[in-house]
């Protein structure tokens, strides 16, 4: 399985997968105007990374300055893929960051949590920023 990095726009986060090291960093908006269509693929690939075999790990992290609520619900689906990847022994650890006093974003890493049994890392940071290709080239 091979791993793919989609470069952020004005109204996409960027998002690195690299199933070998196991690492999802998804950063940035997330404001869609055919939310199916951009994360149809993510959502795939998380069903193909599940059915790799062997015991793996997997750390995501996942950094916001915003989403809307049609973003909010293929973040859910995203949720439930890596809670059933963990349920099968395939241990995923999930950091959420939010940007210093967005409260709000912090509160929506908190309830995400709620609905899903994985401990999530919430985080605060200065800023948020989406990766570059060059970050990915130097990984």
């Amino acid at each position: 399985m091979n791993g793919y990095f989609i470069r952020p726009s004005r109204v996409t986060p960027s998002i690195y997968f690299d199933p070998k090291k196991g690492i999802f960093d998804m950063r940035g908006k997330s404001n869609p105007e055919n939310p199916n269509a951009f994360y149809d693929y993510v959502l795939k690939s998380l069903d193909a990374y599940a059915e790799l075999d062997g015991d793996s790990t997997m750390t995501t992290n996942l950094a916001f300055e915003y989403y809307n609520t049609s973003s909010s619900k293929y973040l859910y689906m995203f949720m439930q893929k890596l809670a059933m990847i963990d349920g099968m022994g395939k241990k995923v650890t999930v950091n959420w960051f939010f940007e210093q006093g967005d409260e709000d974003m912090r509160e929506a890493g908190e309830e995400l949590e709620g609905f899903f049994d994985m401990r999530f890392n919430i985080k605060e940071v200065s800023k948020i920023n989406a990766v570059k290709a060059t970050q990915i080239a130097a990984a």
